[in-house]
């Protein structure tokens, strides 16, 4: 059984995977394993780990006794397959999982000339989140950039984060996000527990790696939430820095045991361009997504 596969569209080469460990690949790092372009031949994500990583399922209760980690960090740990589904596709699938019993699919889609779609569908097969929300992080760990931040438009301008250490006001939310999480008292720490006082006008932000951008998109707003981390990859020692962690939530206030939810997201990486075109990337992908919907409607 595969688990994993390199897959090339236009400038891009990726390397997606489930769970597994490979070679200097750790175990319970999921999703896109390696991202080159044909202008940078190093790899976007730290190469041990991964980006576009499902890190974990929560639900403000449930939490490890000790320092395991296999709930706080289920998707890593619990079993995960990886199908081949064209030379430009995959998907990975989780069975229900051991603690909140959460089943999920990941399918990546490679499309020229830059662009990595991401559709996540998942499937609550039990009542098992004590809150009565099911919360759902992915991290992206860099290849020590040079600048840690990330940029998203806020209250109609353009606004920088890069967190002063992890856990500091971490979690960026959409202006008209009200949602509460509540959490019990002896919840550990935890990136989407800590709020940034800043909020997200739209739905996506980019990072800058070398002569590169990467972009992050998403198909709506609702329940999507930015968190950051300067330190989330670990370090660098021999650059003498620290490793940061692009990451984002998508939270399900409620939900119906044995029903699908699912969203799209999108993720760029092209050679640095202007603020105003990383806007028309988004732009013009929403308005694809609008098209597909209208044909889907006929």
């Amino acid at each position: 059984m595969d688990h994993f596969g390199t897959f090339k569209a236009g400038d891009l080469t990726a390397v997606i995977g489930d769970n597994s460990s490979s070679g200097k690949h750790r175990a319970g790092y999921n999703g896109v394993w390696s991202l080159v372009h044909k202008k940078e031949p190093e790899n976007l994500f730290v190469p041990e780990v991964a980006g576009l990583n499902f890190e974990h399922i929560f639900d403000g209760d449930k939490r490890d006794d000790g320092d395991s980690g296999k709930i706080f960090f289920e998707p890593r740990n619990a079993p995960m397959t990886f199908e081949t589904l064209s030379d430009t596709s995959a998907e990975l699938h989780q069975k229900a999982t051991p603690t909140f019993h959460l089943e999920s699919w990941t399918r990546f889609d490679l499309v020229a000339p830059h662009y990595i779609d991401m559709t996540f569908r998942c499937k609550p097969t039990q009542h098992a989140f004590s809150f009565g929300y099911i919360g759902l992080f992915w991290a992206s760990y860099i290849n020590a950039p040079e600048d840690k931040s990330i940029y998203f438009r806020g209250l109609d301008q353009w606004r920088q984060l890069c967190t002063q250490e992890h856990y500091d006001e971490s979690t960026v939310r959409h202006r008209d996000d009200k949602l509460e999480l509540k959490f019990s008292e002896k919840y550990r720490e935890a990136l989407f527990k800590n709020l940034s006082r800043l909020r997200f006008d739209e739905p996506y932000f980019y990072g800058l790696f070398k002569k590169q951008i990467f972009i992050v998109m998403f198909d709506r707003t609702a329940g999507v939430r930015f968190s950051h981390s300067p330190s989330g990859g670990g370090e660098n020692k021999e650059q003498q820095t620290t490793l940061p962690a692009w990451d984002f939530q998508w939270i399900l206030p409620t939900f119906e045991v044995l029903k699908e939810y699912s969203f799209k997201a999108r993720a760029v990486y092209r050679e640095r361009c202007s603020r105003a075109e990383a806007g028309n990337e988004f732009k013009k992908w929403r308005e694809e997504l609008k098209k597909e919907g209208e044909k889907k409607d006929e």
